[in-house]
């Protein structure tokens, strides 16, 4: 009898490699997105070049990172994610040696464009589409925890980054994070994350099949959920470059404002941290309703001027934590794990798109209207996005199931909202829950399978 040894794939545990994409993901952010508002002042100071280009390179990014999403899932739905998760780290890291190097702001532009191609082939949404390539149906629970980690980036490498810039300067910032990158985050990528089996290729002369989901969607709920992602993305980036300047328009002290900015980080931990507690109990569309929710209360509260901006700013933080989670588990929940990795590079363009304009449409509308102006922009959003929400729930829902008497996620009025979603754990009979099973026919929550 000849002995089989175990693929590599099975020796790699679940937990080793959500662990090796947290601390990568912690980076990766830590690195890009983040980095800006620690060094963005000392770049201007030292070489002249004025501020606004300086943090408008990240906008720049993240406008390529948008563009190359969509080739992006579909290259993790092919391939799966190791080589694009291993390019991402490449390219983050010779954008930070380019930044380091960069004799004048057209160089320093275009490292930023390099780093670019990185955050869109390996942040959240390359990340989640790895992790539903690699687990299918059960990906829940692992997205949440990735989540967990995410959540501690600003945490984490704001500090390292200031520290660095005291000590080495800018350039010797990126620097240290270019290392990181290519001498840590590279091999781990390859050497944790397992190879994938590809996807037959279409023959030549072979008509392409339609877009492989395990429901075949209406493109109406595809809209919608495009639409609500983005609009959450403009409010979370618009007050993540504004929300201190936010703050001091009120007549608040920059240190006051700056203790009260650091609760956001902290709740959005412990909402993720809950959330991965009760997960399996419901539904990720309730997840999303609590994100729009608690983003829109927290937004309102601000711009209603009500003398309780702790709580705003931790309702606003937990919202924002939550919807991280929403962004990769409601689409899995929805449409399935076939084409998920596709279907998550076609929901991120819009969304880092939006990105990219958000920080500098917040400046235009401080500047016209003030921070109360602009507060109140930003609660309609966050208004309309419960709204959208609210749709994704009522969507392909038969009319007797409206007219139910029973309020949502309560009742056989709901249908589905009662199941449980958790990643494929067991009963004692060895059954598996009905949430851990794919959705019939059309997306819809209401129907039972």
């Amino acid at each position: 009898m000849s002995f089989s040894p175990p693929s590599p794939a099975i020796l790699r545990s679940r937990g080793a490699i959500i662990t090796a994409l947290g601390l990568t993901q912690i980076m990766a952010w830590g690195s890009s997105y983040y980095l800006p508002a620690v060094i963005a002042p000392a770049v201007s100071s030292d070489t002249g070049w004025p501020l606004a280009w300086v943090v408008g390179g990240l906008s720049l990014g993240l406008l390529v990172a948008g563009l190359i999403s969509p080739r992006v899932g579909s290259s993790i739905e092919r391939h799966g994610g190791r080589n694009v998760l291993a390019f991402s780290a490449g390219c983050i890291g010779l954008g930070q040696i380019g930044l380091a190097l960069a004799p004048n702001l057209a160089a320093y532009i275009a490292a930023w464009l390099i780093v670019g191609l990185g955050m869109g082939a390996g942040l959240y949404d390359a990340a989640f589409a790895t992790l539903g390539r690699h687990y299918g149906h059960g990906a829940r629970s692992a997205i949440t925890m990735l989540t967990l980690f995410g959540g501690l980036a600003s945490t984490i490498c704001w500090p390292i980054s200031a520290l660095l810039l005291g000590e080495v300067g800018w350039r010797g910032t990126c620097l240290v994070y270019a290392a990181f990158q290519l001498a840590i985050a590279l091999p781990l990528y390859l050497v944790i994350l397992p190879r994938e089996p590809p996807q037959p290729a279409v023959k030549p002369g072979v008509k392409k099949a339609a877009p492989i989901l395990d429901n075949q969607a209406d493109p109406s709920i595809m809209i919608v959920l495009a639409a609500t992602l983005t609009l959450a993305a403009v409010i979370s980036s618009t007050l993540s470059v504004h929300l201190l300047t936010i703050l001091q328009g009120s007549g608040m002290a920059l240190a006051v404002a700056v203790g009260l900015g650091v609760l956001v980080g902290p709740s959005q931990v412990a909402a993720r941290a809950i959330e991965m507690m009760i997960a399996r109990y419901h539904h990720p569309i309730f997840t999303k309703f609590a994100s729009v929710t608690f983003v829109a209360i927290g937004v309102s509260t601000l711009w209603a001027g009500m003398p309780i901006i702790p709580l705003a700013l931790g309702f606003y933080g937990a919202g924002i934590g939550l919807e991280s989670i929403a962004r990769g588990t409601l689409p899995l929940a929805l449409f399935g794990s076939n084409g998920y990795a596709r279907l998550m590079g076609r929901l991120a363009m819009p969304s880092l798109m939006a990105q990219a304009a958000a920080p500098s449409a917040g400046a235009l509308l401080l500047e016209r209207f003030g921070p109360h102006g602009t507060l109140a922009a930003l609660s309609g959003l966050a208004l309309a996005n419960v709204i959208l929400a609210c749709g994704l729930g009522l969507a392909d829902a038969p009319p007797a199931a409206i007219a139910g008497s029973n309020p949502i996620g309560f009742g056989p009025a709901f249908g589905a909202f009662n199941w449980r979603a958790g990643d494929l754990p067991r009963d004692r009979q060895g059954k598996t829950r009905r949430s851990d099973r794919p959705h019939r026919g059309a997306v819809s929550l209401w129907r039972r399978p």
